[in-house]
């Protein structure tokens, strides 16, 4: 039976694709994280990978049908030393030449033995491999939310999925292909995204989910495959390219639906696959213009947000602080007689805050926290690249680095694995960390005058809600610059309030304040419409109340 290690299903997979059986290997071994670095200037190595208190690095060598010469051992020792791995490993689909294995020797009574893994070593792998990669163990939430997807699937075909960023909505969706397929093995399955970094992250969480007999692939600008069996994972133009030419799955999968729109390529891909099973899944179901996503997938089959999450114990608990220290209370004055739009006030009101200010409070929070790891979102490349430095120079955060969509993808990919690992101590990013990425056991957020949107506020803040060992609270820091944000930080705050949800035994409850309490009474006289305000666009004219008095 064909599988995902088999001879001719390597040798199909070709140089790129290559690595990511390897990497599915990897994980259904054991390895606690696998990270691809494949690309120029990796230093010889192509998979950095972790079991136990072991660090690997793999040098990948795909061969249509000749052997590995000796350079690939020069090179995997040069990755070995470079990313100062414990074990290094070669591994290929055929077999290894005589200079190969004479060079491993020469090295090997220098230092560590360098393995080889070949073809026939790959498949006997799969064999011991038991038939699902670890267990998953579904909260019930996630089991209702199936059920129902399922039963929408089933009657409608069409679903949708909202879950906050933390709840698992990867998962309950993951749970559905396999269900799907544990019911018709021999059905093709899309899996479609918006960008290239998270096909490859979709691709690797769905492993676990999905029988070893399954096979995935990527297909994307950079990947082109002819066999589309199984489940494939495709940015949205690389799999409406693969169905003009007649690839027709039977059940397809949006991740981060909300980026779906009135017209487009994703309205064409769905409306050509109208026969097939459609279902989405995000997190934010929030989109910049008025088109909204439940007229191609229907009303939501399940949903489940931060506050209720929270409440109910399945999310981190916040200490959040609002910093409003530096208003200009001249402009307060004088907004009761005039009106202003959003934007305008934006600027007047909110003076401009030192990034040494900013350093001192993480650091009163940091000196507080129980292992400490912290993420600070800023609004520009610049602005990280220079708070990131500023960090750096500071003992307690020396290492200090900037992760942006300026970086090539590799130092991306490094920035982080070292960030997981411990590292580097505190990230700033833009926008980079919205969507995909997963560091549980990041427990201080920082809001560095960032613009505010409600989608990127909600899943920002989700990148501290995830509960891991020893962690149950998250701190946020919030500078504001944005009315908005104070009114996304009120309303959660009265949600958070409410009683109509049973609330878990957790470590206590969540606090949400402002730095100034004459601010806070101000902003909970101004802003009496919370929910309104915090979609509201730039243009958006505010009538104050006449209360100023009481503020002196």
């Amino acid at each position: 039976m064909r599988h995902f290690l088999d001879a001719i299903s390597l040798r199909d997979a070709g140089p790129s694709q290559f690595p990511r059986r390897i990497e599915r290997l990897l994980w259904n071994i054991g390895c606690s994280f696998v990270v691809n670095i494949d690309g120029p200037g990796d230093d010889g190595g192509d998979i950095l990978a972790r079991r136990g208190d072991e660090d690997w690095v793999i040098q990948c060598k795909w061969k249509r049908r000749t052997p590995v010469g000796a350079e690939a051992i020069d090179e995997v020792a040069l990755a070995r030393e470079t990313y100062r791995a414990h074990r290094a490993i070669v591994v290929t689909n055929t077999q290894f030449s005589l200079g190969a294995k004479r060079r491993a020797d020469e090295l090997t009574r220098l230092g560590p033995q360098i393995l080889f893994w070949t073809g026939n070593d790959l498949a006997a792998a799969f064999d011991k491999l038991p038939d699902r990669f670890g267990r998953v163990e579904l909260r019930s939430y996630q089991e209702t939310a199936l059920a129902r997807l399922e039963s929408d699937l089933e009657s409608n075909g069409r679903a949708l999925l909202v879950l906050a960023t933390g709840l698992g909505k990867t998962v309950v969706g993951g749970e559905v292909l396999n269900a799907h397929l544990v019911r018709h093995p021999t059905d093709k399955v899309l899996v479609v995204a918006h960008a290239k970094d998270l096909v490859h992250q979709l691709e690797r969480a769905l492993w676990r989910h999905l029988p070893k007999q399954i096979p995935t692939r990527l297909l994307t600008g950079e990947n082109k495959v002819d066999d589309l069996s199984g489940v494939t994972c495709a940015t949205v133009g690389s799999a409406l390219s693969a169905i003009q030419f007649g690839y027709r799955p039977a059940l397809v999968m949006i991740d981060e639906a909300h980026h779906l729109g009135a017209e487009g390529q994703y309205d064409e891909l769905l409306r050509i696959l109208e026969r097939s099973r459609q279902f989405g899944v995000t997190a934010t179901p929030w989109r910049g213009d008025a088109h909204d996503i439940t007229e191609q997938l229907g009303a939501p089959s399940f949903q489940l947000g931060i506050e209720d999450g929270m409440r109910k114990g399945y999310l981190a608990q916040v200490d959040y602080k609002l910093f409003v220290d530096d208003i200009d209370w001249d402009v307060v004055k004088d907004a009761s007689t005039h009106s202003y739009g959003l934007a305008d006030l934006n600027s007047r009101l909110f003076l401009p805050q030192r990034d040494e200010a900013i350093r001192e409070q993480l650091a009163a929070v940091w000196a507080n926290t129980s292992r400490p790891r912290a993420i600070v979102f800023c609004r520009t490349v610049e602005h990280a690249e220079r708070l990131a430095e500023l960090l750096d120079h500071t003992p307690l955060w020396s290492g200090a680095q900037a992760v942006h969509a300026a970086l090539s993808k590799r130092e991306r990919q490094r920035r982080l694995l070292a960030f997981r690992a411990g590292d580097i101590p505190i990230l700033t990013a833009v926008d980079i960390l919205n969507e995909g990425v997963d560091i549980p056991d990041v427990n201080i957020l920082c809001f560095a005058r960032v613009t505010h949107s409600r989608r990127i506020f909600v899943q920002q803040l989700g990148r501290g809600l995830r509960l891991s060992d020893g962690k149950d609270r998250v701190v946020v820091l919030d500078f504001v610059s944005d009315l908005r944000r104070i009114a996304a930080a009120l309303k959660l705050k009265r949600s958070l309030g409410g009683k109509e949800i049973e609330v878990l035994e957790t470590s206590g409850r969540s606090n949400i304040e402002f730095s100034d309490q004459r601010v806070a009474a101000l902003m909970e006289e101004w802003i009496k419409d919370a929910a309104s305000l915090e979609t509201a666009y730039d243009e958006f004219r505010l009538q104050f109340p006449e209360i100023l008095e009481a503020q002196e």
